[in-house]
């Protein structure tokens, strides 16, 4: 089973866990990790998430080493391939930038297309928003795009994943 983490995924143990839903975010992502750990699961991570994880300001440098041990966990490192970029502008434009008149596809967007490209079984979100989305366009585009994961919040992901 091949799972993607995206960047909030990944930095969620490392988040201010006072609130419930975080805190349980966080032990589910953290299980997820133990089994990728054991091997049960492997994971994809990706150019983008290495190139979200290197903006991460040094004034929160255990947040850059958590990420890089993270995804240093990853059997593989997907290129982002021009196939992928274009299928993430599909997914999702940066409204900011299409204002100006610049066509360019969200981290977001990217994660989501890389995942799609490399046949991850379960794409993990913490971005309830764009998690709904992702949800509609698996339906829509399920016939047109072929395989496609599933999106998933980390406790759809540990229910799913974690035997019990």
């Amino acid at each position: 089973m091949l799972i993607y983490l995206d960047t909030c995924c990944i930095q969620r143990p490392l988040d201010d866990r006072l609130q419930p839903r975080i805190d349980l975010e966080a032990e589910a992502i953290l299980a997820v990790l133990d089994l990728i750990e054991s091997g049960a699961v492997r994971l994809l991570s990706s150019q983008v998430i290495e190139i979200e994880i290197r903006r991460i300001p040094d004034s929160k440098r255990r947040r850059r080493i958590h990420a890089m041990e993270m995804i240093s966990l990853a059997d593989t490192v997907a290129a982002l391939s021009n196939a992928a970029y274009t299928k993430a502008k599909e997914i999702e434009l940066n409204p900011k930038r299409v204002a100006l008149g610049i066509e360019e596809p969200t981290f977001d967007a990217l994660h989501a297309a890389v995942a799609i490209e490399y046949h991850a079984d379960y794409f993990c979100t913490t971005d309830d928003r764009f998690l709904r989305k992702l949800k509609a366009l698996r339906k829509r585009k399920a016939l047109d795009w072929g395989l496609l994961p599933y999106f998933v919040s980390p406790l759809e992901l540990a229910a799913e994943i974690i035997p019990r």
